[in-house]
């Protein structure tokens, strides 16, 4: 027996998203809980303690990726991208 076919809505709850950040970043914050608001599940990474993430995001945190590691926004969250990810 084959399993159903994967709605849209499921496809998109199996991308997991990542909102790179730091602490005390009220740009982060806020684009934290939006996501959240929305239902929207995402994992919290902090870029502060990893040189490897603070060379690659900086200063232009948040960034939201995809699970492929496509940078989907920074600095505020697009409506555009909220749409597409709900």
């Amino acid at each position: 027996m084959s399993a159903p076919p994967e709605t849209a809505a499921q496809g998109k709850a199996n991308r997991p998203l990542r909102l790179y950040g730091r602490a005390g970043c009220h740009l982060c914050e806020v684009m934290a809980r939006t996501l959240a608001t929305f239902g929207v599940a995402f994992e919290e990474v902090p870029v502060d303690g990893d040189p490897a993430l603070t060379e690659r995001y900086g200063l232009r945190v948040p960034v939201l990726v995809d699970a492929s590691g496509r940078e989907l926004c920074h600095g505020r969250l697009d409506p555009a991208v909220l749409s597409q990810i709900q």
